[in-house]
């Protein structure tokens, strides 16, 4: 809803930083463990990366090693995942060493704790962004937040523990409560032209020059999520709306159909890392808030370019009997080689990468057999991947329609089999799904409605 200007100032007296738009998103509660953040991001026993002798992750920049706070709050988010998964209390203690350093080496500022990068920064790839140490990201007071939010109301930390970790929770939270306004520093927290909240992690004084980052504000609002959950303060569930709010009102402009999406607003740069984590972060935002809203933007983001890499082991492709047409692509696109390929019988091979090439279709990269190094256009089901891939959680479950009397033949997961099914209702019928995933090159819903709960049925049948 638009804000209203004579509330202004009632609003910031009721504690929030400014007016910022809403809709009305809500934090769920109740969320399953492995849909609450960072459960599936988990660290390896052995750290191979820059660390100090007790274990804090450590930065190396300007021929030193530094500390940094959003690499020491996400590798204490990802051990104490892996704490969660296997009580291994080496695990907790490296998770407890980073939120330490962390806590140690905060700055009491505004009435709030800030978290200080110690060194000086110059973004390589976008312009504007360049720093003097100390300075502050958004990104770092909301992942402060999530990581404070998870020891403080985590069972394994003694008791004394968690009330020094929802201190620090609260510190953390109070940064987010500072608007920009006037000569007052630091802050992370801003309202655009449009009335649009961001949590920025670069910000800059001068309005409207931030970079707007997608990635960092998505993080950030990981932790509203984390801290409304520990202490249920409506001023967290009410930034949480305005962010989600936010994500939404500039999804467009994060989204380039049929490619990658964009780091930024700003610069509105597609960026290959990226692509994905945004949409792990927007499918964990639909959990977090109950809105399918977001679980469409992801599914949306995967079509226009699903993860390309299919692992060390690749996977099982099949090439029927016929002609394929073989590619050879530039980096833009552009085919710098192509043949035809005739079969006379079925063939199987290995994929190692299965990826969107700018400006055509789906493509799968054959490793062996006659096709060897070259990338040939899936099909289905001339030319298709076998098992699943692109597999989305949905909760609460979403909805799709058979048309009345139209048969559509459904199947069993590959794992379970190869039975298929035709499903035809008399009349049209709304029928729920609980997961989404490309199953042998066709894109495919599992549905959870009574009678024809764990088929998967194509999503192309319905609507």
């Amino acid at each position: 809803m638009a804000p209203d200007a004579t509330d202004e100032s009632a609003e910031v007296l009721r504690g929030l930083p400014f007016v910022f738009r809403t809709e009305g998103y809500r934090c769920a509660l109740g969320v399953p463990d492995r849909m609450q953040p960072w459960p599936t991001r988990t660290a390896s026993k052995v750290d191979k990366d820059p660390h100090d002798a007790s274990g804090v992750r450590m930065f190396r920049a300007h021929g030193k090693l530094h500390d940094h706070p959003v690499g020491q709050l996400q590798y204490g988010l990802t051990n104490l995942a892996s704490h969660r998964r296997t009580a291994d209390s080496h695990f907790l203690h490296r998770a407890r060493a980073q939120a330490d350093r962390v806590i140690e080496r905060r700055h009491d500022l505004r009435g709030a704790w800030f978290f200080p990068y110690p060194f000086d920064f110059k973004h390589q790839v976008h312009t504007g962004l360049t720093y003097k140490a100390p300075w502050y990201s958004g990104m770092a007071q909301g992942e402060a937040l999530s990581l404070f939010s998870q020891l403080a109301g985590y069972a394994g930390v003694p008791a004394a523990h968690r009330a020094r970790y929802r201190a620090a929770a609260d510190g953390a939270f109070a940064s987010l409560l500072l608007a920009n306004e006037g000569d007052r520093r630091p802050w992370v927290v801003a309202r655009d032209g449009q009335h649009q909240l961001w949590i920025h992690e670069y910000p800059i004084d001068k309005p409207g020059t931030s970079d707007y980052t997608y990635n960092g504000f998505m993080f950030a609002v990981l932790g509203l999520w984390d801290y409304y959950a520990l202490s249920r303060n409506s001023l967290a569930e009410q930034l949480f709306d305005g962010a989600l709010t936010t994500l939404d009102a500039y999804f467009p402009q994060l989204r380039n159909p049929g490619w990658l999406s964009n780091y930024c607003h700003t610069h509105a740069t597609p960026a290959d890392t990226y692509h994905s984590i945004h949409i792990d972060l927007l499918r964990q935002l639909s959990w977090l808030s109950g809105s399918d809203r977001f679980a469409v933007q992801s599914d949306m983001l995967t079509d226009d370019y699903p993860r390309a890499s299919l692992g060390k082991a690749g996977g099982l492709a099949t090439l029927d009997d016929g002609t394929h047409t073989l590619y050879r692509f530039a980096e833009n696109g552009a085919v710098t080689a192509s043949r035809a390929l005739t079969l006379s019988r079925r063939r199987q091979c290995t994929a190692s990468r299965r990826a969107r090439i700018q400006g055509r279709g789906i493509y799968l990269l054959i490793e062996d057999g006659p096709a060897a190094g070259w990338q040939v256009a899936e099909r289905f089901p001339a030319v298709r991947l076998h098992g699943e891939w692109c597999g989305s959680d949905y909760r609460p479950a979403r909805a799709v329609t058979f048309s009345a009397g139209v048969s559509v033949v459904c199947r069993k997961h590959p794992e379970e089999g190869t039975a298929t099914r035709t499903i035809t209702y008399p009349k049209a019928t709304v029928v729920s799904y609980d997961r989404r995933a490309v199953i042998d090159s066709r894109t495919m819903v599992r549905l959870t409605r009574e009678e024809v709960a764990g088929w998967w049925a194509p999503t192309d049948q319905l609507h």
